[in-house]
């Protein structure tokens, strides 16, 4: 078998490697730090955390703990490094940031079959290759990845608006409609406020506590993607005239227009996430819960993914790149990691263990395969290759990701169970189908 080459030293870079060296390859992984390194990292460790040192909730009825659960199932490294840098952190998996690198960075330089080079990678390979350099990918690199991808095919700048869950958003108050009745007339939901309700709202989000941003981040924003709060601070009607404008949107259940209208756009297909329309935004996340929240009709909103703006690479998953995260010209050329869009260090990390897996199985002659939408791996797949290219955004695991149960469920801790045990079902019977044995997780590595 031919050697094959993982570009990037990151969570996804390491699973995708570790994936291919456990199934018998020889790996080329290579990772520039520290012969160059960048504004957000500290060190020359592999896998180094460099936001939070969580892992979120590691219980498998919340969705980061179920794409957990399907990652200990297929082998993941990060994890088995993760239960040796264990800190207390209740229900959820948090690390020590420097333990738990020295065990990332031990697993692949002990590793027989792994060779680590420290070097800035200009080209893409030419050989089989997975590319896993995260949001701050090298110039050099980028400029190469915006060739074979043509125009458009790289995204600089996330701009990221909240997600709610559909069953979270009272009906009662808002309602379906485009403007001007124009689209099918259910692709929007309406929240209406009259006056006194948005001049409370400008109120509270001019007040509100947002993220300072790293120096990485002081980037000057487009006009088209500012943060709803620096909107706010232009003028007390800058947001009834932008995104919260209620031109073309009567209110039926009182027959006259409403003073202003924050609108919500159908995520998925299904219906069950909904994207606060030109919401993006800084501020603190729970800040974000308590102010949106004060929008009529998302008073009991549960919040999917919260809103953000900073700097990111991220490529044109479902415009240019195949179910897998290959370029049609180069279907041996494989993307994982935060650069797919996935949003968050395991959903990076899962994305490289399927990129690992289909890399392994191009090179052996078996066509590349991703889990069912019941799964939360299948789910961030689909999500990544099946959303409207223009309103492409980075996204984390959530049940909206999932196919719906059958029957519907009201009580949500039972329904996320379920969701669960479907989900964890369903991939061994994909594993069994496609013929994917789990590869060993280290048992232990060198700190």
């Amino acid at each position: 078998m031919p050697v094959v080459t993982v570009v990037g030293g990151g969570l996804a870079g390491c699973e995708a490697a570790w994936q291919l060296a456990e199934r018998g390859h020889q790996v080329r992984m290579v990772e520039m730090r520290p012969a160059r390194s960048t504004p957000a990292h500290q060190t020359e460790q592999l896998a180094e955390l460099v936001c939070t040192n969580s892992f979120k909730s590691d219980d498998p009825t919340n969705a980061h703990g179920l794409l957990k659960a399907e990652m200990r199932s297929l082998g993941s490294v990060l994890l088995a490094a993760a239960e040796l840098s264990r800190v207390p952190a209740g229900t959820a998996l948090a690390v020590d940031r420097a333990v738990f690198a020295r065990h990332m960075t031990a697993a692949m330089d002990t590793h027989p079959r792994i060779t680590l080079e420290r070097r800035e990678v200009t080209a893409l390979p030419a050989g089989p290759a997975i590319v896993a350099t995260g949001p701050l990918t090298s110039d050099a690199l980028a400029a190469e990845i915006g060739k074979l991808l043509g125009d458009d095919g790289l995204a600089f700048y996330d701009s990221i608006a909240p997600i709610v869950a559909s069953d979270s958003i009272d009906t009662e108050v808002a309602w379906f409609a485009s403007r001007w009745g124009k689209g099918s007339g259910d692709d929007y939901l309406n929240c209406p406020l009259d006056r006194a309700q948005y001049e409370a709202f400008i109120r509270e989000l001019r007040a509100a506590d947002a993220y300072p941003g790293h120096d990485w981040e002081n980037i000057s924003y487009f006009e088209g993607c500012l943060p709803v709060e620096v909107m706010a601070e232009r003028g007390q009607e800058t947001l009834r005239f932008g995104p919260m404008k209620p031109i073309g949107l009567r209110n039926p259940r009182t027959g006259r227009d409403p003073y202003a209208v924050v609108q919500l756009r159908r995520e998925d297909r299904a219906g069950q996430m909904w994207n606060i329309v030109g919401f993006q935004t800084r501020l603190r996340t729970g800040e974000q819960r308590r102010v949106f929240r004060m929008i009529p009709g998302l008073e009991r909103a549960e919040f999917l993914r919260t809103g953000s703006i900073h700097r990111n690479t991220y490529l044109d998953f479902p415009g240019r790149l195949s179910p897998y995260g290959a370029p049609s010209a180069r279907p041996d050329l494989i993307f994982a990691g935060q650069l797919t869009g996935v949003e968050g260090y395991t959903e990076s990390a899962a994305s490289g263990i399927l990129a690992g897996l289909n890399l392994h199985r191009l090179v052996t002659g078996r066509e590349p395969v991703v889990p069912p939408p019941t799964t939360m791996i299948g789910g961030l797949y689909r999500y990544l290759r099946t959303t409207d290219p223009a309103s492409f955004q980075p996204m984390n695991s959530n049940f909206g990701l999932l196919d719906p149960l059958a029957d519907r469920v009201r009580k949500k801790p039972e329904k996320r169970a379920r969701l669960a045990e479907r989900a964890m079902a369903e991939l061994q019977d994909w594993c069994d189908a496609e013929g994917i044995h789990p590869v060993h997780s280290p048992a232990g590595a060198a700190a």
